[in-house]
């Protein structure tokens, strides 16, 4: 029978859930089916904002707009004009009725359960599909999907679940390239900058320090010439730091501390 199973409402930057139907079916497919929802939830950034993944008798389809993807569950032979428009209409909903400031500082999972209820009053009318009235709409949905269709994502470029992330290099129609140098990167924490800011302070530090030693050195003062090549060697292992993770943050204030810079 062709229909729709379940939904999800998911922050697309870190796969936080914020609402999903409640009475989804319960069979082997379907659950193995709910591993890949996960799957797909932390690499929404990766990915184009309208795909399709084919898992065997089940279609996984989902659309993303403004920081939250909107994801559903559904038989393979389920139309797929059908089944966007029924996506297009939880993100609209969802956007009406939610401040998108509010999504974006959700904090805990499924805070918008109550959304739940739109979804079931959704899927029933998209289960049924002689009891919809917007043709018209579907229409559209059916000229936009032949315009821009969804991408197909393979088994194999989502990866398997033992947190190995598998590099997407995509043609998109409308999403550009994705690289996976890009997807690779990730946002900087505070932590890594403030890290990141001294390290380029120590390797300034030691390369006054190292010009003040070649001046000395000129000027006959006895300076030891192992001083200069140590002062430019810590400029460069500290250009080099500044590449690195937060984890460097303690010893380069313990480096200034001791250099005197405070």
């Amino acid at each position: 029978m062709s229909m729709i199973l379940s939904a999800s409402v998911i922050r697309v930057r870190d796969g936080l859930p914020l609402s999903a139907s409640t009475d989804y079916e319960q069979g082997t497919g379907v659950q193995e089916c709910r591993k890949y929802f996960k799957m797909l939830s932390k690499k929404l950034a990766q990915l184009p904002d309208r795909c399709t993944l084919k898992t065997g008798h089940y279609n996984i389809n989902f659309i993303s707009s403004l920081g939250v993807s909107y994801m559903m569950l559904c038989t393979e032979n389920y139309p797929n004009v059908l089944a966007f428009s029924f996506l297009d209409e939880l993100q609209k909903e969802f956007i009406t009725t939610y401040n998108m400031m509010k999504t974006n500082t959700a904090v805990r999972p499924y805070c918008f359960i109550e959304f739940d209820n739109f979804i079931q009053r959704t899927k029933q009318r998209y289960n049924n599909p002689r009891s919809l009235s917007t043709k018209i709409n579907l229409s559209d949905m059916q000229m936009e999907i032949k315009l821009r269709p969804p991408y197909q994502i393979s088994m194999c470029e989502l990866g398997s679940a033992n947190g190995v992330t598998s590099a997407f290099s995509v043609d998109y129609k409308g999403a550009g390239k994705i690289s996976s140098a890009h997807q690779r990167l990730e946002p900087a924490t505070l932590s890594a900058i403030v890290a990141f800011i001294l390290s380029l302070l120590c390797g300034a530090l030691n390369l006054i320090r190292g010009f003040h030693a070649i001046e000395s050195l000129l000027q006959s003062d006895g300076e030891d010439f192992n001083y200069i090549v140590a002062f430019f060697l810590g400029t460069a292992a500290c250009l080099y730091q500044s590449e690195t993770c937060d984890y460097l943050l303690p010893y380069n204030m313990l480096h200034l501390l001791v250099s005197g810079f405070f």
